[in-house]
């Protein structure tokens, strides 16, 4: 009985001599399993290649031409005059001055709700840097005054 036993794989019941199975039975098994791939791989690799290539051109262009607006604006100075209303100075850059844009200029409370806002319109000029003033009108009192961004126009 121990001699039958000794035959039989762990947890199988198949005696040693069925393990023994050649290489080439069982490579040709696994090639049969799995059949070859319907793209050659130096194909598949040229074309992921070619992918990975135009995604990078394109992230490229893309980071360089939006690194550079046609129009930026920050805030110079803000003094709060009233509750109601706010003095502000904006300093405005543009990449070609012939071009007006405009900006928007928001007003925030102390809870950063938007309590003012106003579409600044820059005429063309021949200058590239433009400062502006303005007063801006809130709806209670502002403690900030943010630019939203300008849009050439």
């Amino acid at each position: 009985m121990l001699a039958a036993l000794g035959n039989l794989r762990l947890g199988g019941s198949q005696p040693r001599a069925m393990q023994n199975i050649g290489v080439t039975d069982a490579a040709e098994r696994l090639r049969r399993r799995y059949p070859k791939p319907r793209m050659p791989r130096p194909l598949l690799v040229a074309l992921v290649s070619v992918g990975v290539v135009l995604a990078l051109t394109w992230l490229i262009w893309t980071a360089l031409r939006h690194s550079q607006p046609a129009a930026a604006a920050h805030v110079q100075s803000y003094q709060i005059t009233s509750d109601t209303s706010v003095s502000v100075t904006i300093s405005v850059q543009r990449q070609d001055p012939t071009v007006p844009v405009t900006c928007r200029v928001l007003a925030q409370a102390a809870d950063f709700q938007p309590v003012g806002e106003q579409q600044v319109p820059i005429a063309a000029s021949s200058h590239q840097i433009v400062n502006v003033d303005l007063v801006l009108t809130t709806l209670r009192r502002a403690t900030a005054v943010v630019i939203k961004g300008c849009t050439v126009t």
